[in-house]
């Protein structure tokens, strides 16, 4: 069954523009959600809540369209942006007294487990938190009510290394059951080398792929090689880099012939995203 299925959105912006988005999100799986800045995952993840107006498409979650069933669907929902930025001069503990009466199925037992888990004080006020303390807070309320899908913009950014690997162990444990589905964007993609089990990859507006992580990683060859070699695959490169002892380059695995002898090895996600921001360097 599909938790999420987005079926070709487009949202139009004077300097900028989703074309075409679509991607798919089984029961169960985390995904996680890449690109560079200005790529378009905030424009997508606020079209799918629908935060934003699309100019056309749609979106399904647990089989059924947000534009028709919104309010009930968003019960089943949890979603975080990094962080907490309004009702600042309010507690922690007053801002989830309102929030939580939204919620038909929000739990007391579990929002206490994460405060503890996450060592937050209730009684202190938004204002006072760090920034990590404010994602901490922005997850606990996010996995309190019972969601089916967890929608998280930048969920580690300004955690520490112990505190997002601990998150990792929590997304972990959620997805277990298999009745819990995550779609998790991020910049820190060595978090999504340990989690995700699929990849979608995002550029300029457009889906590039979307697939199971391995499968995502394979699709492209980094290489390295001399500046004679550069010269034979240029051409087909998607971006690369020169130094002292030749180049390094990102290709699609497709578009590499291995009779060229050129050192050829599976790149990490954060070295696609790298060769890719050098790519859209090239291009403004």
């Amino acid at each position: 069954m599909l938790t999420l299925d987005v079926r070709n959105i487009n949202k139009k912006y004077p300097s900028f523009e989703l074309k075409d988005v679509s991607f798919q999100l089984e029961k169960g799986y985390i995904m996680g959600f890449i690109g560079v800045n200005g790529a378009g995952k905030t424009t997508t993840i606020k079209s799918i809540l629908n935060m934003t107006h699309i100019d056309s498409g749609e979106v399904h979650i647990l089989g059924r369209s947000m534009a028709e069933h919104e309010l009930e669907l968003k019960q089943e929902i949890g979603f975080a942006f990094g962080g907490i930025d309004f009702y600042t001069r309010s507690k922690m503990k007053t801002l989830t007294e309102t929030i939580k009466k939204f919620y038909r199925n929000w739990n007391d037992e579990t929002y206490y487990h994460y405060l503890r888990r996450f060592k937050l004080d209730e009684n202190k006020k938004i204002a006072d938190l760090s920034t990590g303390m404010k994602v901490k807070y922005s997850l606990a309320l996010a996995l309190s009510h019972g969601a089916k899908l967890l929608v998280l913009d930048e969920p580690t950014s300004g955690l520490d290394p112990a505190s997002r690997d601990d998150l990792l162990d929590i997304f972990q444990e959620l997805i277990v059951d298999g009745e819990v589905s995550i779609l998790f964007s991020t910049h820190i993609t060595s978090d999504l080398e340990k989690c995700a089990d699929f990849i979608t990859f995002i550029s300029g507006g457009q889906i590039i792929r979307s697939c199971e992580k391995e499968e995502f990683k394979a699709s492209y060859l980094l290489l390295n090689g001399t500046a004679r070699e550069l010269d034979r695959v240029k051409d087909r490169l998607i971006s690369y880099k020169t130094n002292s002892f030749g180049f390094t380059g990102l290709i699609h695995a497709s578009d590499f012939d291995s009779s060229y002898g050129i050192k050829a090895a599976t790149p990490s996600l954060e070295e696609i995203l790298i060769f890719f921001t050098k790519k859209e360097e090239v291009h403004v």
